[in-house]
């Protein structure tokens, strides 16, 4: 079975939900596979953006490149539609400085169908999300 980066638009994932928006920086930007382009919050925490997959996958490592991101929880659900997440993965990041924090998580249980990524809390008034990228495969395609 052929591993890929699950999060891309390449690979059929959309951003189907996105709790802000800014036309500069879309949310569309997170699965894109560029670091240089990103999604930004627009203040007020919870923030939060969810990915559909379009298919179900097993998701092994994921690695999310943001930007004064505090707390991060992922939820996932396995539904066909996307209702019933339960939390996943909940972490602190590290504030790094004028560069990107680049998490690295590795994955346990990571069949999903969507993926709901909120951020918590952040170290300033403002925070992004520049990528996700969620290696694994594809359990099942959807026709």
């Amino acid at each position: 079975m052929r591993k890929a980066d699950l999060c891309l638009s390449s690979e059929g994932a959309e951003v189907i939900l996105a709790t802000s928006s800014d036309e500069k920086h879309p949310p569309e930007n997170i699965i894109d596979g560029n670091a240089e382009t990103f999604w930004t919050t627009t203040g007020m925490f919870p923030q939060e953006f969810v990915i559909c997959f379009h298919k179900h996958v097993k998701i092994e490592k994921l690695v999310i490149q943001s930007y004064l991101v505090r707390t991060l929880r992922l939820e996932k659900s396995t539904s066909k539609e996307p209702v019933g997440f339960e939390q996943w993965i909940e972490k602190d990041l590290v504030h790094t400085e004028g560069q990107l924090q680049n998490e690295e998580i590795m994955a346990h249980d990571g069949n999903a169908t969507y993926l709901r990524v909120i951020i918590l809390s952040a170290f300033d008034h403002f925070a992004s999300v520049h990528n996700i990228s969620a290696e694994g495969t594809v359990v099942l395609n959807f026709s």
